[in-house]
């Protein structure tokens, strides 16, 4: 019994198959079939037509081809894209007819799999044994004609085969031999003499084909089949495609600098054929963006646990439980209803196309930029003077670009003109962009990327109207090589900062100090003193420019959100994390960009449990208000008065505690002496004394606890109901 995977598609056109999959189990052990099964033509070549590769990590492809009559296409793929495939595959039968079934090899191994069909073909077996395992099966024999005793070709039923002793030189050997029941009787055949036995049963007959198909396509273990069952008359066109993992396409750019004239933008892009086919003449696109694409694994059978149902007699009534409501509404709501509904956002797909570039055979370059007006300074590269430095360099002769740009809303794709072939395992370049842009030369400083010296670079804007995807640039200038740089994604008309070299005739020191902290707010809230204190950061940059040429010095000064700029009151522009200052510094000379941030730093502290120089403190700045002094000067003096109070309270315990102590002793010595002696009537009359004094001061000693118990909610609600600034 063989389990096979099979995808039924019922319509014509494209179908998503992902979402028609059945499973499906085939019987193949009975000898009897209801029905012989759909026969079809060879399998027809589909190659490969159309690649579109994203930077995603992703690529569709298509394969288009034409089909006649009933037909089966064999596909191969990695087991690493099954996945892909199964969520991503469309399949379209443009000629009127329709596809029967997409079936797809399972996870199981090949010996698993050979040993579901009616003739078991694993362990290599000889022809006796595959005879024998279709014992019973009704076959047509042909035998090799060399006497006359027995009929060139018979037919009956396999009974088995069996091996028997036959005398030979060498001694008695055994000979297989197989044994029919014909019309005639049984008949026992020598396995030698047979030349062709043919099954007439079609159903053994389709077990065996497919077994060797399934032997056939289990050769590469990494691999599996696919096959495409199309149903319909005469030829037609039919179409393939899905989406699997590819490497994603790069960029590589080269810029040429000049005196004269705008620089100048070569773009390639370099794709990979890592597949074990060639593409041969197929059209390519390239896209730049960043659709969401993930893996699932739908090519694993998955079970889902399925609930234990109780039976009603012996089941219980478990109690309900309810999840709350997150949000409740008035009314409901039509669907369509209102200008939202209305898809908006879908119309801003605007499909623009623009040539990337001049085409060959239309003119190369400006009359402002032909080679003879690209003179520079006097000196030599390699051996070359300059002028056939810059000749030689003229990014604008020789490559023009061979794709079309299209902005298709949020993705932008480069269409190559013409047809493609790469051989598999393979990679190229494409000319994608030779477009004039233009860039001001600066030098960009940054202390966190080097302390001392600006880099070389380019305040480059993309005026090509094409998006330029992130890639590096190699960048000439008057015809030698000046540096390399790197972009990241660049929108048109956007501008962006590239560096490619140090700048060493430029020198810049920074030199950072703080002001001392300043007090600038004072105010009260329910007992809590808030104060607000300024810091100022001043950070002076230096430059020195010993170049013989005049510099457009860009400063980059970290941006940090809780520090306020004060000084330059306008910046060049900001990015997510630094500022951008830009400055002019002639040939020779010297200049200095200061750099003053400021930020408040508010700190709070309890009134109830500040002690009084932190209170006076706060009293005697300057930025303190009035009514801030006065309410300070009212607690200070609501505080002593309980201060003074705790202070008494405690003096009249500590007392209390000696008088205590005394009479311990005073105890002590009445136990010892006599009644009769004179001290023991001193004693007496002593400890009579204290304890009157004791009755007094325990008296006192409420009244101080009344009265420092007053006094603390007299200062605490005064502080709760204090709010002044």
């Amino acid at each position: 019994m063989r389990r096979r995977i099979v995808y039924s598609v019922t319509a014509c056109g494209g179908i998503a198959l992902a979402a028609i999959i059945a499973f499906n189990l085939f019987l193949s052990t009975s000898h009897q079939a209801e029905a012989a099964p759909v026969q079809v033509v060879g399998a027809a070549p589909l190659p490969v037509s159309k690649v579109v590769l994203f930077s995603s990590g992703v690529g569709y492809f298509q394969r288009e081809g034409e089909v006649e009559g009933n037909t089966r296409v064999d596909l191969t793929f990695p087991v690493t894209d099954i996945n892909d495939l199964l969520k991503s595959l469309i399949v379209q039968d443009l000629g009127g007819g329709h596809v029967s079934a997409v079936s797809y090899d399972g996870q199981e191994p090949v010996d698993r799999t050979l040993r579901s069909f009616a003739i078991n073909l694993t362990g290599n077996p000889s022809f006796g044994e595959i005879l024998n395992q279709a014992r019973g099966e009704k076959v047509e024999v042909v035998l090799q004609v060399s006497n006359t005793t027995q009929p060139g070709t018979l037919t009956g039923t396999i009974m088995g085969v069996e091996k028997q002793p036959q005398a030979a030189k060498e001694g008695p050997v055994e000979v297989a031999f197989l044994n029919l029941w014909c019309a005639e009787g049984m008949r026992s055949l020598k396995l030698a003499e047979i030349q062709r036995v043919r099954f007439l049963n079609p159903v053994m007959d389709d077990e065996l084909r497919r077994a060797l198909e399934v032997l056939a396509l289990s050769h590469d273990t990494q691999k599996k089949a696919v096959s495409l069952t199309f149903m319909g008359n005469g030829k037609r066109p039919v179409k393939v495609g899905y989406v699997i993992e590819n490497p994603i396409w790069k960029t590589s750019y080269r810029l040429q600098l000049s005196k004269d004239s705008k620089p100048f933008l070569q773009g390639w892009a370099v794709v990979e054929n890592p597949s074990d086919e060639d593409w041969s003449d197929v059209r390519m696109d390239l896209v730049s963006g960043r659709p969401i694409s993930f893996q699932m694994d739908l090519y694993q059978p998955l079970f889902i646990p399925r609930p234990v149902v109780e039976p009603e007699l012996f089941a219980s009534l478990r109690p309900p439980t309810y999840e709350g409501a997150l949000e409740r509404q008035r009314g409901v709501l039509t669907a369509g209803a209102g200008p939202e509904s209305a898809g908006e956002g879908q119309g801003v797909n605007r499909s623009r196309k623009a040539t990337a570039a001049m085409m060959p055979g239309a003119p190369l370059a400006d009359s402002a930029d032909a080679p003879g007006k690209q003179a520079g300074r006097a000196g030599s590269y390699h051996g070359l003077r300059k002028e056939d430095a810059d000749r030689d360099m003229d990014l604008k002769r020789g490559v023009a670009s061979a794709a079309t740009a299209t902005d298709m809303g949020n993705f932008f794709t480069y269409a190559i003109n013409h047809s493609v072939t790469l051989p598999r395992q393979k990679s190229a370049l494409l000319p994608i962009i030779t477009q004039p842009v233009e860039g001001t030369k600066v030098s960009i400083y940054n202390q966190a990327t080097h302390p001392k010296f600006p880099l070389l670079g380019l305040k480059f804007k993309n005026t090509s109207g094409l998006h330029l995807m992130q890639g590096p640039i190699t960048v000439f200038d008057g015809g030698t090589y000046a540096g390399d740089a790197r972009i990241l994604d660049v929108s048109p008309n956007e501008e962006r900062l590239i560096s490619y070299a140090v700048d060493l005739g430029t020198e810049v020191e920074p030199v950072a100090k703080r002001d001392p902290d300043r007090l600038t707010s004072v105010k009260i809230v329910k007992g809590i003193a808030w104060t607000t204190t300024k810091v100022r950061e001043i950070k002076t940059y230096n430059i020195k420019n010993r170049s013989d040429q005049d510099r457009l010095l860009v400063i980059e000064h970290p941006f940090r959100a809780d520090f306020r700029l004060v000084k330059p009151d306008k910046y060049a522009e900001r990015a997510r994390d630094v500022y951008r200052f830009e400055l002019a510094v002639a040939k020779n000379g010297s200049a200095q960009q200061e750099v003053i941030e400021e930020r408040d730093v508010r700190s709070s502290v309890s009134l109830s449990n500040a002690d009084n120089q932190a209170i006076r403190i706060l009293m005697e700045s300057p930025v303190t208000s009035e009514a801030v002094r006065k309410a300070l000067g009212e607690a200070l003096r609501l505080k002593g008065r309980l201060a003074d109070t705790q202070r008494e309270l405690a003096q009249v315990n500590r007392t209390l505690n000696d008088i205590v102590k005394d009479q311990e002793r005073l105890r002590a010595n009445l136990r010892e002496m006599p009644s009769t002696a004179a001290a023991y009537k001193r004693y007496l009359d002593k400890f009579d004394q204290q304890e009157i004094e004791i009755e007094k001061l325990q008296e006192q000693i409420k009244k101080l606890q009344a009265t420092e118990h007053a006094q603390r909610q007299e200062y605490e609600a005064y502080l709760m109901s204090l709010e002044v600034e």
